[in-house]
């Protein structure tokens, strides 16, 4: 890590470090990547605490890891920097040929947040604004993010879900998930077969960034009395496209 100059970019070099290493971070190791002293560093992360940016691991009063507050921060700035008008109008355009509902997602620790969703003009909607969240193994979007994610992750999060049942579709058995996991893996598109709302169909698309990884979600959803699963997977190429589009937003 660069030593910036001031106290002010040290913490925000610091905060890096943290968002970076995905897992708590023991004081000693910390010190010995950053190269400061143990009692500088543990005054600048005593100050991130106090202010929620930074929590202890529980159980381990010596790991950190990034706080409610900075993670609020992070999801602020995806839900409303200036990128979000540009996706909006691929999000808006994207509706307009399909004819159905399309939102934007990504993974929110172990939930789907809807970073933006843009009606299609019938009656028959759900409402589920920007900033909602929703299952991860029982909706298209959060099986694709979930299946997209590293093995041993994934296999983690599972395995400490409760998985519970919305529909009579809904899966509910860690093993049938994480088959149908794979298969999503390997086709890189996933469906929620009434499996979250009975009577509601969707399918989902991935976006990623340009090394390739997979950043969030597209998808379209429709009652299954106006658009069949059969139907929703015609509309997977144009998906994708608008993906290819998003993933440049990011």
């Amino acid at each position: 890590m660069d030593k910036p100059d001031t106290p002010t970019l040290r913490a925000f070099a610091l905060l890096e470090y943290l968002v970076q290493a995905g897992t708590p971070v023991s004081l000693t190791d910390m010190a010995d990547d950053i190269g400061m002293p143990k009692p500088s560093l543990h005054r600048m992360l005593a100050s991130l605490e106090a202010g929620g940016l930074v929590i202890r691991e529980p159980g381990d009063r010596n790991a950190y890891v990034v706080g409610p507050r900075l993670a609020q921060l992070g999801l602020n700035v995806m839900t409303h920097a200036g990128a979000r008008r540009l996706r909006h109008a691929i999000l808006t355009r994207l509706v307009s040929d399909l004819g159905e509902t399309c939102n934007l997602t990504m993974l929110h620790e172990n939930e789907v947040l809807y970073l933006d969703r843009v009606e299609a003009p019938w009656p028959l909607r759900l409402d589920l604004k920007p900033g909602s969240h929703v299952p991860v193994w029982c909706s298209a979007s959060g099986k694709l993010l979930l299946a997209l994610q590293p093995r041993e992750e994934r296999n983690a999060l599972v395995r400490a879900m409760k998985l519970e049942r919305y529909t009579a579709n809904t899966i509910t058995d860690t093993e049938m998930l994480e088959a149908e996991l794979d298969r999503i893996a390997k086709k890189g598109v996933a469906i929620d077969n009434e499996e979250f709302v009975q009577g509601i169909v969707c399918a989902a698309a991935p976006i990623s960034d340009a090394h390739g990884t997979c950043i969030a979600a597209i998808a379209v959803h429709a009652p299954v009395s106006r658009t069949p699963l059969s139907r929703a997977l015609e509309m997977v190429p144009r998906l994708k496209e608008a993906a290819a589009e998003l993933g440049k937003t990011f």
